[in-house]
Order: structure tokens, then sequence, then C-alpha cells
């Protein structure tokens, strides 16, 4: 048939399409009907009239209703509101024998560091040190015993103090995976801390004074560390207890459970910082009323929402109690990608994604990027000698310059900065791979030939990103999480596209810019993740202060366990602080090694979706699988 012929036989019906897709009282079935017809019309034009305009149009026709199904439909506001009235109380009831455990221990600890004070006034010495005792005892005789609460701006109190406190709540929570013996341990330190503290006021007769000082902030923050330190049992108990579920479905579960806790304590940690830094502060100038009505009215609040407000929402939806907000889910080796995802889809399939092929990507990077990394920490360690044999006021930062050359120090830099931009293209393409080749059974010189045929290409379309990694000095970081989501799709454009540079290049930016949103919210949200799983091993407040310690005020595991390399370095060498450095370095890596994958995971699942959203490439190939159905035999087709 001609093609002025198949216009004229079909226009109207085009037509009328255009107009019922654009009405949102339009009939459904009628709308249905010529969907299917124009998707024939379409299979059509590409078979006979390929490079025709009516091609173009009837493409453009279908992928309009295409994107408009799949369109995310908002949540709304009033979803999020019920996540509060309903969901989290419910989880709070679920979890509140797990609750009351943490505060019966919360109370045994703090009781005892009470008796241990009152009986040995030197005990809080062995906690929190000679240094901060004695500036104690000197504001108490000064007639100022809460002076350190006046100390310093508000503004940076606020943020300081807020950092901590959701520090300190996370790490409670998060330990809960060491069978809730971390829990138990931070819940013992913080508690004793507390008796100990008010029972030394106590020996200094001011007890009351400290007691209306601390705990106007102390209300909520105590209150939250004790939370937490539930929500971690909960987590905990989940693989002690797994009850009919594997121990990971039954950790799966526990772990949202007690992520669902946490999320409602942001809110009142914030409350806490904002009291200590604003209120705490100007305690001396406050009516002794106000005090008691703060601290009463937030234990309040607290009690009514953990304690009262929980049973009442159980009571009234009493079905719910039982029944799971989500699904244990199976996991599958093929992950359908051409599809349109919204972000939440996007960082569920990434998790699932990762779990499935971490192995095999750790295994290949470990392989192909292993003896680079090795070659370049000998090079640097070599050269900058002198950086690993001292004690920084940042440890974590001046290592990381030492491991890539960020800091430009030296000449050779530049050689770490380059080997470094070859280490991560290998990442992304290994990572890649996995996409291409879903369900293919694992071979390493198939995933390393793919990764030196598609790295020349990867390197160069990533050489802005790693401009802006390398090269922009760590005080602009906050600018760049504006700026790199512009750039970030053209890292897996290669690896991942179907066509040649110029237009997998061009569609790259244009699919980041695009969704330049989700690209946004992606990497504020992988940063934020990143750095709340950071801190246990380098934990940004763990720095050193030499004057008053050689010490670090707010050490983390890793400064445990490099303090433990050197003290046992010591009896080898007298550079004892390398070992430590070193061993550093090598967690640092293995971190990088370990989170990067992720992030290019979810990089590669936002490409699909835009390329989807953007081209319909699935719906191209669904063209292509027309006459392949059996009308009376299922067949692979019909489950995709």
């Amino acid at each position: 048939m001609k093609e002025t012929s198949f216009i004229e036989q079909n226009k109207a019906k085009w037509k009328r399409f255009q107009q019922l897709a654009a009405n949102d009282d339009a009939d459904p079935e009628e709308i249905s009907d010529l969907y299917s017809d124009i998707t024939d019309d379409l299979s059509y034009a590409q078979t006979f009239y390929g490079k025709r305009t009516v091609r173009v149009y009837l493409n453009q026709l279908a992928q309009g209703i295409h994107n408009l199904v799949h369109k995310q439909k908002s949540e709304g506001l009033k979803k999020i509101f019920n996540v509060w009235r309903i969901s989290i109380p419910l989880e709070i009831y679920r979890a509140r024998k797990n609750l009351l455990f943490a505060l019966i221990v919360a109370l045994f600890w703090t009781a005892l560091g009470a008796i241990s004070t009152l009986n040995n006034p030197d005990f809080l010495r062995n906690i929190v040190g000679s240094v901060y005792v004695d500036q104690t005892i000197e504001n108490i005789n000064n007639g100022e015993p809460l002076n350190v609460y006046e100390s310093g701006t508000q503004l940076a109190m606020f943020f300081e103090i807020t950092l901590n406190n959701i520090k300190v709540a996370f790490l409670s929570f998060i330990f809960g995976i060491t069978l809730t013996i971390g829990t138990h341990i931070i819940l013992m330190s913080n508690s004793v801390m507390l008796g100990a503290f008010q029972a030394f006021f106590q020996t200094k007769g001011v007890l009351l004074t400290s007691f209306l000082g601390i705990w106007i902030h102390g209300a909520f923050e105590i209150s939250s560390i004790v939370i937490a330190a539930g929500a971690g049992f909960t987590m905990g108990n989940g693989i002690l207890f797994p009850g009919s579920y594997s121990r990971l479905q039954s950790l799966q579960i526990a772990a949202k459970s007690g992520l669902k806790i946490m999320m409602s304590l942001i809110l009142f940690l914030t409350i806490a910082g904002f009291l200590e830094s604003y209120v705490t502060h100007n305690y001396n100038v406050l009516p002794e009323w106000s005090k008691w009505g703060i601290i009463l009215f937030s234990f309040s609040i607290i009690i009514f929402y953990y304690v009262i407000y929980p049973q009442v929402v159980a009571r009234k939806y009493p079905e719910l109690v039982h029944q799971q907000d989500f699904v244990v889910k199976n996991y599958t080796n093929v992950f359908s990608l051409n599809r349109i995802r919204s972000f939440g889809q996007v960082f569920s399939d990434s998790f699932s994604f990762y779990r499935v092929y971490f192995g095999k990507i750790f295994w290949s990077n470990l392989v192909l990027s292993g003896p680079i990394i090795i070659a370049l920490l000998l090079f640097q360690d070599s050269i900058r000698y002198g950086d690993l044999t001292a004690q920084h006021t940042y440890d974590w930062a001046v290592q990381l310059n030492v491991i890539m050359g960020t800091d430009l120090k030296y000449n050779s830099d530049w050689i770490a900065i380059l080997g470094w931009t070859i280490i991560v293209t290998q990442l992304i393409n290994t990572t890649s791979y996995h996409f291409r080749h879903q369900g293919e059974p694992y071979k390493l010189g198939k995933v390393a030939i793919f990764n030196y045929r598609k790295l020349p290409q990867t390197w160069a379309m990533c050489v802005l990103i790693y401009l802006c990694l390398f090269l922009v000095p760590w005080y602009w970081c906050f600018l760049l999480l504006f700026v790199v989501p512009l750039f970030l799709q053209l890292s897996v454009a290669a690896p991942l596209g179907e066509e040649g540079f110029w237009k997998n290049y061009g569609q790259g930016f244009g699919f980041s810019t695009k969704s330049y949103g989700t690209m946004l919210t992606t990497l504020g949200l992988f940063s934020i993740m990143i750095f709340l799983f950071a801190q246990p091993i380098a934990f940004v407040f763990s720095f050193h202060i030499e004057f008053i310690s050689d010490e670090p005020m707010m050490p983390d595991l890793l400064d445990i366990l490099a303090r433990f390399v050197s003290n046992v370095s010591r009896y080898y060498t007298h550079d004892f602080i390398f070992p430590g450095n070193v061993t550093r370095q090598i967690v640092y890596i293995l971190f990088i090694l370990i989170t990067m994958p992720l992030f290019i995971i979810m990089i590669g699942f936002c490409y699909f979706s835009s390329r989807e959203k953007e081209t319909s490439y699935g719906l191209k190939e669904e063209f292509q699988k027309f006459g392949k159905r059996k009308r009376n035999q299922e067949t692979a087709v019909d489950f995709e």
C-alpha cells in the first residue's frame, strides 16, 4: 500500500485518538480499542515506511499514551501524614517489648553509674577524662556549673550537637546487627555517663541546678537514644529469633521496622539540638517554672507518641497490628531494564540488583583494579612517606589525599589522579557488564574483554565528572551536588548505550539534564546514606587535638583498629604510626570498592528509565515480538 493511501485510510482514526487522549473524561474502552489499532499501524509503518514521517508520527502518538499509562501518580501529603499517624505508631506498638527492654537497660546502667560515682568520686574521670572533670569543677566553684553550654556560637552548637545526636542514635540502631551487642555497649556507655554526671553534681551540691539545665534538652535527647536502642534491639532480634522466616528475610522485616522508628526520631533529635543550643545556652536567665515547664512538656510528648498513642492506634486498627506493610522480596537474577521507574523503585531495585550481583562485581573489581590500586598505593606511600608517620587533625582527609593525590601536594599526585580515573572507569564498566549480561554464567575473561573494549569511551564520557571529583577542593563539594547531576548518566552511557560514541554521549547528557531532579535526589540521598554508614568507620568529628590528648575526641572503630596496629608495631619499628595509617588506607579503599558499585547501579537504572521515557525503547521491542505469541500456549513473552 502506498504511504499516501495508508495515511488517507487511517488519519480520521488517528485524529480521533488524539482528541480522546487529551480528554480526561473520554471513554476508556474506546481509547483502548484505538490504541490497539494504532500500535498495529505503527508496526506496519515500521515495516514498510521505516524512514518516513508517518512512522515518527505514529511512534510519538503511541509513546505519549505509553508515558501516560506509566506515569507515577503523586502520593500527596495525605499519605505522608498517614505514615506518622498510623504506620509509625503501629511499628512502635509492635516493638513495644524491645523499647521497654531498652528503657530498663538504660535505667539499670544509669543507676550503676550513679552508685559508682557516689562510692568513688573519681569514677567519672575514668569515663570522660580528667580535663573535662577539672573544667566542670572550676565552673562549679565559679558558680556556673553548666558554663560548658554557654560557650560557642549558638548556630555552630546547633549543627554540631544535632549531628552528634543523630550519630549516637544511628549507631545505637545500626549496631543492632551485631546481635544487639553493639547496641548494648552504646546504651551502656551513654547511660553510665548520664548517671555518673548526675551523681557527680549531687556530690557538689548542685544536683537540682544541673537537672533543670541538662534535662531541658535531655528529655528529647536521652529518650531518643533509648528509643533508637529499642529499634536496634528490634533489628538484632530479627537475626536472633527469625521464627518461620529465613534469617535474611527476618532481618529485612526487622530492619525496616527499626528504620520506621528511627525516622520518627529525626524531628525530636533536631528539637533537642535546638533546645540545647538556644535554650540551655541561656538557662541562667530562665525562670524556674519555665525550665520545669519545658521538661514536663517534652516528656509528655515522648510518652504520648511512644506509649499512649500507639495503644490507641492498635485498638482502632486491630486488623493492621499483625499486617505487614511490605512483602518479603524473593530476589531474581534477571531485572527488567526497559521500564519507567519512580525514584523509589530505582532505589529498591538498585539494592536488589546489588545483593544479587555484588559478589561477581566485587571479585571483578578486585582482579582488574586491585593491581593498579596496589601499585598506586606503593607509589604514593613511598613519595609521601612523611604524611604516614604522623597523626593528623583529620586522618581520613589526609589519607584520602595521599591515596588519590587530590591535594596536588607533589607533581606525582597527577599520576595518582590519572590512575584513579582508570580505576573508577573500570568500576563503571564491570558493574555495567552485569546489566548487559543478566542471568548468564559468570566468566571473568568476558568481563575483562568488555571492560577493556569500553574503557576509552567510558573514560572520555566521564572526564567532566573526574574534573569535579578529583580537582575541585573539598569545600566546594556542596556546590558540586548541584552540578554533577547534569553529567551523571554520561558515566554509564558508553557501556549501556546501543549507539556510537557521539550519539551515546548526546543521549547520556540529554537524559541527565531532563531528569535533573531525579539525579540530584539520587546523588543527595546516596551521599547522606554513605555519610551515615561511614561514621562507624571514619566519623567526621573523629579528630586529634594534640595539646589536649593524643587520642581523638570522638574515636570511631577505625581509630581503635589503627591504634591497635600502631601499638603492636611499637615493638618492631620506630615509625609505628605508619602501619596504622596504612591500615586506614586499606579500609578506605575497601569501602570505596564496596559502595561505589551501588551508586553506579542506581545511575544505571535511572539511565534505562530515562531512555524508556524519552525513546520508548522497550515499547519498540514489544512491537518486534508481534506474531510470536501463541493463542493456545503461554510463552516467555507472556510473562514479560
